[in-house]
């Protein structure tokens, strides 16, 4: 495949239906309302591996033949590509084989082994389970699957602006992540040649805004100290999008957890960083009525991560806050604090009493309360009820977690 063509992106389109959920656009009358536009989302998130790499996999398989089918495939991943790859290969009947870094969560092992994968543990950091993965597949003539970097894989993504533009033909602006590049070569590419009038924004983290500076610049750039795999930019692929896309948006890490928050509270959807970047640049668009759609590219986040970034998103959106007042060492001013409190509505998480916060513990002891509010007008209504009362409160700053202050 020498290039992206309306008929390979027909072709793929009608070939990934053999492998994918459906994922009909999902109207947000919760974003549409902040940002005056018509905001859908493409949940991608909710497909079979979580993730919208099954397309491309299971393309560029169908595109290899009889004889590179039966030597098999190779790729190196320990994130949503593998599972994949892992889940094309099985249901095309291919063996696949995986290479990952040995310091690789044993769950993604252990899914990407579930849908019929071999894994390889190999090196530190992706670079050299790449390097491990390129040298099997010289040994033994597997075709490596790269993760974005290749036309077949970029042309199967792009069967998502196909999904789009067939269920909502006046669309206005397409959202896309960035990572390597082959979703947004892909998406924006087949937009373009179905309807040039169709705005396609990239988005990136600010911290690995790879491709951003790639564009500037006018030819390929790497950031050294950015993981490989997230956020290179694909040599081959970046033409295509030097044509096609139109503008690319940053987004902060901060950003992504009130998305994050959002996505949860309104539509009950769990969607991973990289499927937020698209959420959080609505609110980077400078337009109104125009109908928009975000592509929610993958919803695998381990617990861990959920719980840390809800506990973060409740602290930004002061709904969780602490406030340290000092009291008067005798019984019964706990009390008086607690009910002061019940009559604004504050729910009380945890209280920490501390007597040795003065030498003179006559004159005063510290209380730090950390309390649930509705919001940042509730938070200041309690601050000002604490004051009123003569308790001179002061905000302490979070560290971490709740635990942390």
């Amino acid at each position: 495949m020498e290039e992206l063509t309306l008929e390979k992106f027909e072709e793929a389109s009608e070939i990934v239906k053999e492998v994918t959920l459906e994922t009909k656009l999902i109207y947000s009358e919760y974003f549409s309302a902040q940002t005056g536009n018509k905001v859908y989302f493409k949940p991608e998130n909710m497909q079979y591996t979580g993730a919208y790499k099954v397309r491309g996999a299971y393309y560029k398989i169908s595109t290899l033949t009889e004889e590179e089918k039966a030597k098999g495939l190779i790729t190196a991943s320990a994130g949503n590509h593998a599972q994949g790859v892992a889940y094309a290969a099985k249901l095309s009947g291919v063996k696949a084989t995986v290479v990952m870094p040995t310091t690789t969560p044993l769950i993604k092992v252990n899914r990407t082994k579930g849908y019929g994968a071999e894994v390889v543990l190999a090196g530190d950091v992706f670079d050299e389970a790449c390097a491990y993965a390129y040298k099997l597949a010289d040994e033994h003539g597997y075709t490596f699957v790269h993760p974005f970097d290749d036309l077949a894989v970029a042309t199967g993504q792009g069967s998502i602006a196909m999904e789009i533009i067939k269920e909502l033909p006046t669309v206005d602006y397409i959202l896309v992540p960035i990572g390597g590049g082959g979703l947004c070569t892909g998406v924006s590419t087949l937009a373009k040649l179905l309807n040039p009038k169709i705005k396609v924004i990239g988005v990136e983290p600010a911290g690995a805004n790879c491709m951003q500076e790639s564009l500037k610049e006018g030819h390929v750039l790497t950031l050294p100290q950015v993981n490989t795999i997230a956020d290179g930019t694909a040599v081959k692929l970046f033409p295509y999008i030097q044509q096609n896309v139109d503008d690319i948006i940053t987004i902060e890490d901060s950003e992504l957890i009130v998305a994050f928050l959002d996505m949860v509270e309104n539509h009950k959807m769990i969607v991973e960083n990289s499927g937020l970047l698209t959420v959080a640049a609505l609110k980077h668009l400078n337009v109104e009525k125009k109908k928009i759609v975000s592509i929610l590219s993958g919803g695998n986040m381990d617990v861990i991560t959920m719980s840390s970034i809800v506990q973060h998103g409740l602290i930004q959106r002061d709904r969780v806050f602490t406030v340290s007042v000092l009291l008067p060492d005798k019984p019964g001013e706990l009390a008086k604090v607690a009910e002061l409190l019940a009559k604004e509505h504050g729910n009380i998480i945890k209280l920490e009493h501390n007597q040795f916060i003065s030498i003179n513990r006559n004159a005063a002891v510290e209380l730090r309360i950390t309390m649930e509010a509705f919001g940042t007008d509730h938070k200041n209504q309690i601050v000002s009820a604490l004051t009123d009362a003569g308790y001179r409160p002061k905000l302490v700053k979070f560290k971490g977690t709740y635990s942390e202050m």
